[in-house]
């Protein structure tokens, strides 16, 4: 606990004084008489029991125990200082737009649109959330987003949004390089033999997905894995036969590094519209409409 007879007057005389190296010079600079300022060290180190300067000099040291306090002293004083200078003048808050992301338009549209949107507004700060669709769309509706990229919303799921169309995007089913059922001739029945990686329910090509392989006789897939996470399913499917269904966006930048192979289809499974889901009743922020500007070139 600090001494209750310890002053700020201590504190600014003691680190000049040590500064300067001189009574006379500190006094000075503080627009004070010598003796006052003799009389202000003299009283901090009564309050401290401890000797600060070695006065057998012509000028002033600090003993061991000053220099301690010097280090102290002088961090504890120019934070003050910086406390006061931020509470009288604070800085202007940064303008900062929540955006969440769906996983289909986490590796190539956002970043590139993120990377147009810095050159025109360097000011704004990006604070990106990635995570399943019904948490992104329950922080957009309670005004903890501005906006979320992915998929459009499934029906029922719409309330109180709007929905911003940028692009139609398949579902693909992605296999490794050199995987057992890349040729011409191979029948979907042979899927029941590979392990599957699936969407899982919550994600919003789940039901399409299922609904095509009950359509090729797959009627009651037992899947390996449910993921959507490139990062895993990256490492899965390469490193195994597995044959991954997902959004083409979040495997695209592997398709075209030729990591990823997209398995041969006679007819495309269900895709659906990618786009901007919005608060409806309110107009964007200039941010949030930079930005979205951004999206759409980036998707175009």
């Amino acid at each position: 606990m600090l001494h209750s007879h310890l002053r700020l007057r201590h504190l600014r005389c003691f680190l000049e004084t040590a500064r300067l190296g001189s009574l006379s010079a500190a006094a000075e600079a503080l627009h004070v008489s010598q003796p006052a300022a003799s009389k202000t060290i003299r009283e901090l180190e009564e309050i401290l029991g401890v000797q600060l300067f070695d006065r057998s000099g012509r000028k002033l040291a600090l003993t061991p125990a000053g220099r301690v306090y010097q280090t102290h002293a002088g961090t504890a004083l120019a934070d003050l200082e910086r406390a006061q200078s931020l509470v009288l003048s604070p800085p202007p808050e940064r303008p900062r737009l929540h955006l969440g992301v769906l996983p289909t338009a986490a590796t190539g549209l956002v970043p590139r649109a993120a990377l147009a949107f810095r050159e025109t507004r360097p000011d704004v700060l990006l604070d990106v959330m990635t995570g399943p669709n019904w948490l992104l769309l329950s922080l957009l509706r309670e005004g903890q987003l501005d906006l979320v990229v992915g998929r459009m919303p499934t029906a029922g799921n719409t309330e109180g949004l709007g929905f911003r169309r940028l692009y139609w995007e398949r579902v693909v089913p992605v296999v490794r390089a050199g995987h057992p059922l890349l040729r011409l001739d191979w029948d979907y029945g042979e899927l029941a033999h590979h392990p599957l990686m699936l969407p899982p329910a919550g994600a919003m090509i789940a039901s399409s997905v299922r609904s095509w392989l009950h359509s090729v006789g797959i009627t009651d897939p037992q899947p390996a894995f449910e993921n959507v996470s490139l990062a895993f399913g990256r490492e899965v499917v390469t490193r195994s036969d597995t044959v991954w269904f997902i959004s083409e966006g979040v495997v695209r930048p592997e398709i075209e590094s030729g990591a990823l192979v997209v398995l041969p289809i006679r007819n495309e499974l269900l895709g659906g519209p990618v786009g901007i889901s919005l608060r409806e009743g309110g107009e964007p922020s200039p941010p949030a409409q930079a930005f979205i500007a951004a999206l759409e070139a980036a998707a175009r």
